[in-house]
């Protein structure tokens, strides 16, 4: 998302960053109103959202998807090129993603049908994505089902996997764009938040639950490959 490769296609196109992240991300959405995209997107102020998937309609939104595929295709070749692992990765979480029910979750199932690479850095890295995607709508659903708004889930947790590593809700939130000052989580919203993590665990472990207990392990020893590099 944040790669030299996207950064290349803003370029390329005269796109802003956020332009192409809502267009490619979510244009498997199709040319829909923004408000459709705030929908499932959840996490980001709705004038952002509009703002740039507004602003990235002189990209259409099925090239724009090509170009978002290929980016991540492309960061997994850059990165995982000299993985042997890779092919089983892939094998692996194309089971997930296959077998996993799509209620719920657009944008994974927009991303499912998505063709993939025939390479296995690339392709291993397009279906992380897609189960990404998975977790990310199953996720928002445990959020709202919580009774909180999306500012109050950004500001009550610590996020680990960020582009600024391990980090706190504001200034996730600051990069999402909602507008400060931020509210104090009050006690009763920080447990909410922790139990909406474990909905989230548990709900995405019902998608595993189509690998045996060895695959699973082997699994997680395989992409923790990655942590090592």
């Amino acid at each position: 998302m944040l790669s030299r490769e996207a950064k290349a296609v803003c370029d390329e196109y005269g796109l802003g960053p956020r332009e192409f992240y809502f267009r490619g991300r979510c244009g498997v959405l199709g040319e829909c109103d923004a408000d459709v995209v705030s929908a499932v997107v959840v996490f980001f102020p709705p004038e952002h959202v509009e703002e740039s998937w507004n602003g990235g309609r002189k990209l259409a939104a099925e090239q724009a998807v090509e170009l978002y595929a290929e980016v991540c295709r492309a960061w997994g070749r850059r990165k995982l090129g000299g993985h042997d692992g890779c092919a089983r990765i892939a094998e692996l979480l194309q089971r997930v993603a296959e077998e996993a029910s799509p209620v719920g979750a657009p944008l994974f199932a927009g991303w499912r049908a998505v063709p993939l690479a025939d390479d296995s850095p690339a392709r291993a890295v397009q279906l992380m994505h897609v189960v990404r995607e998975l977790r990310g709508g199953l996720h928002a659903n445990a959020v709202i089902a919580a009774g909180l708004d999306p500012l109050e889930a950004t500001l009550a947790a610590g996020h680990d996997a960020t582009p600024f590593g391990h980090t706190t809700g504001e200034r996730i939130a600051r990069f999402f764009t909602w507008p400060e000052p931020y509210p104090q989580p009050g006690p009763d919203v920080v447990e909410r938040r922790a139990a909406v993590e474990e909905t989230t665990d548990d709900l995405m472990a019902r998608a595993f639950s189509v690998l045996s207990d060895s695959e699973s392990d082997e699994l997680i020893g395989l992409l923790r490959f990655g942590d090592a590099r």
